[in-house]
């Protein structure tokens, strides 16, 4: 897998791609829809369902996001967060209601695409709402790392428009999966618990970044063993990563938020260099074995061959794109950012990743969707991804040959 996306990474940056785009297609290649097409016996001993190795490797990666979006996490200023708030709140607002809106309209609206008969019809329209309106935290980082965006307004318009989508989304996620599991019907009173749901997740954050900047800062800026064991900071702030994760996943939502908002909250520079310190320890290592085997994986578990609904795929894939990019764009003028930035902005928070598939395969253990509608999630997830990238490394070339354009 690190072959892999080492040698497909280096010919996408050859051709002025992202790697994550190569590191994608390079998971497409070892996965069922190629490799385990062409030699079954290879994939299925490489890459086993079950038993130790299957195991191993979904704990290692699953370890590594949470290292990854730590790393992304320190390269969130919260001054521009704060300096944009009008842009980053229109942003997210536009950005999950509008695709939000039109999932919801998919399955209510166009009962000919033939939607699962057996889910609550309701509960099925708030699940396509959420699964178009979330974003990819950890593919929208590795991009605007990439495409160093990551410390201008649009890259912190992006990285926190996304989180606020993606927070708002796993909450309505776990309140469907809560409903399914009782059996409640469409009227059984969602919102009360989605409010519930919603004070965890804001409170989580809130006092994440409160801990972050008046205990553990001040803390490791006055440990001075740390200063002379980097293997005891190491420890520590893993330790850090996995609590919050543990946290994240207690207030119901995905573990990556709460390696994420540590990151966040370590990230600020309250103390000169020390920031500097944690991004040195953390970063490449995070970015180079972490990442590249995380991206290879989303190929391997994705499988084009099988219950692929053409039309059903085409549908989520245009909606899924129309309803962000024009979402998100639309919220970035309100706020007051130009076309081109606006256009730039949406394009970033289009790409869905591995977080929808995340998502969806959730749902499908839950029997709320079947596996039809869990492989055009899939491909949709893919295909933005793909398509983001690229697109957002053309705007930026662009961007860059504008003199008068500051931003790039």
């Amino acid at each position: 897998m690190l072959s892999i996306a080492w040698g497909m990474g280096y010919l996408a940056r050859r051709f002025g791609q992202p790697a994550v785009l190569g590191e994608l297609l390079g998971g497409i290649l070892l996965g069922p829809t190629l490799l385990g097409a062409f030699a079954p016996q290879t994939h299925a001993l490489l890459f086993p369902v079950d038993g130790l190795v299957a195991n191993s490797l979904d704990a290692l990666l699953k370890v590594g996001m949470l290292f990854f979006m730590f790393a992304a996490g320190l390269e969130v200023n919260l001054v521009h967060v704060r300096q944009h708030r009008r842009t980053i709140a229109f942003t997210s607002l536009a950005g999950g209601a509008i695709p939000f809106a039109l999932g919801f309209a998919l399955v209510m609206l166009f009962p000919g695409l033939r939607w699962p008969q057996d889910s609550p019809p309701y509960l099925l329209a708030l699940f396509m709402g959420t699964a178009l309106s979330i974003s990819a935290l950890p593919v929208i980082a590795r991009m605007l790392i990439e495409t160093h965006l990551i410390h201008t307004k649009i890259g912190s318009t992006v990285m926190a428009s996304a989180m606020i989508n993606d927070m708002i989304g796993w909450s309505l996620f776990a309140l469907i999966l809560h409903d399914l599991k009782l059996g409640q019907a469409a009227d059984g009173k969602p919102g009360s618990d989605l409010a519930v749901a919603l004070v965890l997740v804001l409170g989580f954050a809130a006092l994440l970044l409160i801990l972050g900047r008046w205990l553990l800062q001040p803390l490791l800026h006055h440990a001075r063993y740390f200063k002379d064991w980097p293997g005891g900071l190491l420890t520590f702030l893993a330790a850090l990563v996995m609590l919050a994760a543990v946290g994240a996943e207690s207030a119901g939502i995905h573990g990556i938020f709460g390696a994420f908002l540590v990151g966040v909250a370590l990230g600020q520079d309250q103390y000169p260099g020390q920031e500097k310190r944690i991004h040195e320890m953390i970063q490449p290592f995070a970015l180079n074995f972490f990442a590249p085997l995380y991206f290879v994986s989303v190929g391997l578990k994705t499988d084009f061959t099988g219950q692929f609904d053409g039309p059903l795929v085409l549908w989520i894939f245009l909606i899924a794109c129309l309803g962000k990019i024009l979402g998100a764009s639309l919220g970035a003028m309100l706020g007051g950012m130009s076309g081109r930035e606006s256009l730039t902005i949406g394009v970033g928070l289009n790409a869905r990743g591995a977080v929808e598939i995340i998502l969806a395969t959730v749902a499908l253990e839950q029997h709320l969707i079947d596996q039809r509608i869990f492989v055009a999630l899939v491909a949709m997830a893919f295909a933005t991804t793909l398509v983001s990238g690229p697109l957002l490394q053309g705007l930026v070339r662009r961007s860059g040959e504008q003199r008068n354009n500051p931003i790039f």
